[in-house]
């Protein structure tokens, strides 16, 4: 919960993201590249309770086997929207959570945050070369 001006924002705890949402399907393409991308990732900052607002892309090779589903990812972000974390720990969340459904190591996520503050930030985790 975040204070501002005697007004106090409710927001809920990391428990609140649901990897269980990622679903994959098999693809046997360990060598074909696959980006993903969206605009509508949205968390809550737990200093602020104001909401983060990011681009996201995923980029990786389904070493694995595996794709992501793309409405199963969609399930995943919205999980996020009223999670009190910050930016850098949604980026390293996202990555952690789709390299392990996808059993591959070549996966990187980078978000880059709307300006809050006069600041922008972009976040990168993760390698696929």
């Amino acid at each position: 919960m975040a204070k501002a001006e005697g007004k106090y924002f409710q927001f809920t705890g990391e428990d609140q993201i649901n990897p269980d949402f990622l679903e994959t399907f098999t693809f046997n393409g360990p060598d074909q590249y696959i980006m993903t991308e969206t605009d509508e990732f949205s968390a809550v900052c737990p200093f602020s309770g104001l909401p983060d607002l990011a681009y996201v892309k995923i980029e990786y090779y389904p070493k694995g086997g595996k794709c992501i589903e793309l409405k199963s990812l969609k399930y995943y972000f919205v999980s996020f929207r009223n999670v009190g974390i910050y930016q850098e720990g949604a980026t390293k969340r996202i990555h952690d959570d789709l390299k392990n459904a996808l059993e591959t190591k070549k996966i990187k996520v980078t978000t880059i945050y709307n300006t809050r503050g006069g600041f922008d930030t972009t976040c990168v985790e993760g390698k696929i070369d």
